[in-house]
């Protein structure tokens, strides 16, 4: 199908771009010598993980189990579930899953601990653990000093391996204000090989030291002792990572293609494109951004939504008929795609267009 001829509203991704994306932070990642796990809930797509894990990806990341087993079911066999398994029924579900693949989960309490024992040893299982730590985000993780006594449950516990340390922090936290990406990820990479270093002094093994995200996980793969970065965005960047100078226009490999349906006045515009397509939980002005997406190629941003209609104001007046088509670049590109069932490879040289299935969709739990 010509571009010209999808249904709006279309995800559209450039697969030259998103190839280039995947080549040149496997390559970075090679070249440093850690581990390129990708997080899946960007693309939620087997095409994409497909070309990931072609490319030398290690395994893939994971922020929910019910998000893992689709692609457990698709052949992957190495797969971090990045988030606490909390809860006797999700220990169960990862014991299950630990029978089909290798699964590594995390792990920032005693009482989660016991639950995933217990569940492994009642499933025949085992399960690897890595201990999240808390490096300045304040969302999830136990605090560096008590990193030590979890680990130490960790090990103790029957049908659990304790596999190493992880971390999340991005480059939007308290603090982080002034620092360029770069050296928030040297910071942070520093800061859990130092807490590997001191585990290790202790007699605790640790075989893995995961950190970085797409704004900082270029540079924390630099740091000797990483062992492994778990980026997402960088696949198709947003206008965030824009801002945070890890992806440049040319690294934009997803638009949102967009109808227009009404012209409200010479400034402004109203598409066919609303919250049920674009994601709004980022609040834009904080974030230092001009609105929700940006339209490309023009001044015309995305300021205002209902559930199926946006309205974008331009800089000065325009001649943009009804009718016309606009592609516009998300502010954030994870939680936009959660919200389509299917995008569309894009051939630039041609504009055709072929779909395929955002499979993991809506799985929350």
């Amino acid at each position: 199908m010509h571009r010209s001829e999808l249904p709006t509203p279309a995800l559209v991704v450039d697969k030259s771009i998103l190839a280039a994306n995947i080549t040149r932070w496997q390559q970075h990642a090679d070249s440093c010598g850690v581990g390129l796990r990708p997080h899946i809930k960007t693309h939620k797509s087997i095409e994409i993980a497909t070309m990931q894990r072609a490319a030398g990806a290690c395994g893939i990341t994971a922020a929910k189990l019910s998000e893992a087993e689709i692609f457990v079911d698709a052949g992957f066999t190495d797969v971090f579930v990045a988030y606490p398994i909390v809860g006797r029924a999700k220990a169960a579900h990862a014991a299950r899953l630990a029978l089909r693949c290798r699964l590594i989960v995390g792990v920032e309490s005693a009482s989660t601990v016991a639950e995933l024992s217990a569940a492994a040893v009642a499933a025949g299982s085992t399960i690897s653990v890595r201990v999240e730590v808390e490096s300045g985000l304040q969302r999830c993780g136990a605090q560096p000093e008590h990193v030590e006594s979890l680990a130490r449950v960790v090990s103790a516990a029957p049908g659990l391996i304790l596999d190493g340390i992880f971390t999340y922090r991005g480059a939007w936290f308290a603090g982080a204000n002034g620092r360029s990406p770069a050296a928030l990820g040297r910071d942070e990479g520093e800061q859990m090989v130092a807490l590997a270093q001191d585990l290790r002094a202790a007699g605790i093994p640790i075989n893995s030291v995961s950190v970085g995200s797409t704004p900082t996980g270029w540079a924390a793969a630099c740091v000797p002792g990483v062992t492994e970065i778990r980026p997402g965005t960088y696949v198709f960047g947003d206008m965030m990572q824009r801002k945070a100078e890890s992806a440049s226009d040319a690294d934009l490999a997803l638009q949102i293609h967009c109808t227009v349906v009404s012209r409200p006045s010479a400034t402004t515009a109203t598409i066919d494109g609303g919250s049920k397509t674009f994601s709004g939980d980022i609040n834009y002005e904080r974030a230092g951004l001009p609105g929700y997406a940006v339209v490309m190629g023009t001044t015309g941003v995305l300021v205002r939504m209902s559930e199926e209609h946006g309205v974008i104001t331009f800089a000065e007046s325009t001649d943009i008929p009804v009718g016309a088509r606009l592609a516009l670049c998300p502010i954030h590109v994870c939680t936009t795609v959660n919200l389509s069932d299917i995008a569309y490879f894009c051939d630039a040289s041609t504009n055709e267009c072929s779909p395929f299935q955002i499979v993991a969709r809506g799985k929350r739990t």
